[in-house]
């Protein structure tokens, strides 16, 4: 009869393991913090140089026949005007497709469409922008702006008159809203994922037709990504400066009016177009424009970070 000797306790692990197992571990943190600071330190860099440049601008504001207030006010709603249009075409969209991938499509239909959004993150925005001009701007400027000035010109948005051209803020929107399409789609995709399989399947026990299940179980646990998704769609638009640049013919007005020639500009794309013929002064005044937007920009990630935490937090509690 052979007797099987059962280890009582585990056995030690050797002095060389260990110290090998500690070197690891001291070499992957220091390089993952030394990746957070690098981190740190080059966005208090970018701000650093952004307030140094910028300050001649307000030192020396009797330069200027306009105050710094009255130049970038129309920047400021331009930016996010064009921006909130933006994410106000993208959302449904993006929603109903991260939906239609997660939940309806077969599996291998599913995979490829989602492939297919990726991809349209990695088409440079110059392309966009050459696409909206030449394509969707005449579209537009054909057919669907008279007909909103015909029809809904009572609404100030729609009063006209309508642009021939087709650049307007409402292409630029359109534009804007496929570029960050694929940010919200990702985001919300992954979140819809996550749904715990027994709240999808207890609310099919219930009774509940798919639409239903999906409405009470899989959006209210994947809202607080999908917020997270849309905030970082909204910092990509606001911060887009080739397509906006292409497309738009810009002016110094403040307006609702999102079919007309009349165009509020975006900072960057101000910044694109002028920064090469200025000197001086007005270098600094650009760049003061660029402080501004990057407060914005980073108000709105702290913001979209905010929102993900909280989301977050919600669902462990």
């Amino acid at each position: 009869m052979t007797t099987v000797h059962l280890p009582t306790e585990e056995q030690p692990v050797s002095g060389e393991s260990a110290s090998t197992s500690r070197l690891g571990d001291r070499l992957f943190g220091g390089i993952a913090t030394g990746a957070g600071v690098l981190i740190l330190v080059t966005l208090a860099a970018v701000a650093i140089f952004l307030l140094a440049e910028a300050a001649p601008s307000f030192i020396n504001a009797d330069e200027f026949t306009e105050s710094f207030t009255s130049y970038v006010a129309p920047l400021v709603f331009g930016t996010i005007w064009a921006a909130f249009l933006a994410l106000l075409i993208a959302m449904p969209f993006a929603v109903a497709v991260a939906l239609f991938i997660s939940h309806y499509a077969p599996r291998r239909i599913a995979r490829v469409l989602g492939d297919f959004i990726d991809l349209l993150a990695a088409i440079p925005s110059v392309v966009y922008g050459i696409w909206g001009i030449s394509v969707l701007a005449p579209i537009l400027a054909r057919s669907v702006y008279p007909w909103l000035e015909d029809n809904l010109g009572f609404i100030p948005f729609f009063k006209g008159p309508a642009s021939s051209s087709g650049r307007t803020i409402m292409t630029a929107a359109m534009v804007l809203a496929v570029m960050i399409l694929p940010i919200i789609t990702a985001i919300s995709r992954e979140v819809f994922l996550q749904t715990p399989r027994l709240h999808e399947e207890a609310s099919l026990a219930l009774g509940a037709t798919r639409w239903e299940m999906i409405r009470q179980a899989v959006l209210p646990y994947g809202r607080s990504g999908v917020i997270s998704g849309a905030m970082l769609g909204l910092g990509r638009a606001l911060g887009e400066t080739m397509a906006v640049a292409i497309i738009l013919s810009p002016a110094d007005v403040i307006t609702f009016n999102v079919i007309s020639n009349q165009n509020p500009n975006t900072i960057a794309a101000n910044i694109a177009l002028k920064f090469p013929e200025s000197s001086g002064l007005d270098v600094n005044r650009l760049i003061a424009t660029g402080l501004v937007l990057f407060v914005i920009t980073f108000g709105v990630n702290i913001l979209a970070r905010r929102v993900a935490n909280a989301g977050f937090s919600g669902r462990e509690g």
